[in-house]
């Protein structure tokens, strides 16, 4: 996979706490430059992205109940609501794991029910991504996940948020493309540093690779 393929469908992220202004300037400066498919950045610089980023074909992508996902329904509807507001075309958020793994799925596809209708009021489309967390999860429960994520009009399940205890597999890439098919989002994110590990994934079933690493991965690619 040749390195303009490559960047094109990354996620360039950067959400760590120690995370500043200075940094997510950086950040987008670099989406510019090696043409990646969007930033993505906390909710609190989503307009300083924005304001870098207009015109350059890189989008802005945020999160909603990061990282832990145990924020209230309505908190993460007005979360991604503002986040739009300010300039997010791309909007990741975190499910309520403890409520898949107990089997109380009507909570989950509500709650992203109401995230879906908060990006849906903006006169753009937004994509919602919805980040299962896999590595808190049976292989069943990734299933269940996906499927509710599929069934309350998201456009991407992603696999992790970077901060669990641990990132993406090949193994769960290709369980999720295989649960939700061939016409939606799967995004790997999640331990992936270097060239080798994102074409995994890619051969997996994503179509979408999150990573701070970015440029480590390029720099293993063939131009």
């Amino acid at each position: 996979m040749r390195k303009s393929e490559l960047a094109r469908i990354i996620d360039h992220t950067a959400l760590g706490p120690d995370v500043d202004r200075a940094r997510v300037e950086k950040l987008c400066q670099e989406a510019i430059k090696n043409k990646f498919y969007a930033v993505c950045i906390p909710p609190t610089f989503v307009g300083l992205a924005r304001q870098i980023l207009r015109d350059s074909g890189v989008k802005v992508c945020t999160v909603v109940g990061f990282p832990h996902g145990q924020h209230r329904p309505e908190v993460k509807a007005l979360e991604a609501r503002l986040s739009v507001e300010e300039g997010a075309d791309e909007v990741d958020m975190v499910i309520h794991v403890p409520a898949l793994k107990s089997g109380d799925y009507a909570y989950v596809l509500g709650e992203i029910r109401a995230v879906r209708e908060a990006t849906q009021k903006a006169a753009r489309p937004i994509v919602l991504k919805v980040i299962l967390e896999c590595a808190l999860l049976t292989d069943e429960e990734k299933v269940a996940g996906a499927i509710l994520a599929k069934a309350a009009g998201a456009d991407f399940v992603k696999t992790s948020t970077g901060f669990g205890p641990g990132g993406a597999t090949p193994e769960d890439v290709a369980l999720l493309r295989r649960t939700v098919g061939p016409n939606f989002g799967v995004k790997a994110a999640g331990g992936i540093r270097d060239y080798a590990t994102a074409v995994r994934m890619v051969e997996a079933g994503a179509n979408r690779i999150g990573a701070s690493r970015s440029l480590d991965i390029l720099a293993g690619a063939p131009d």
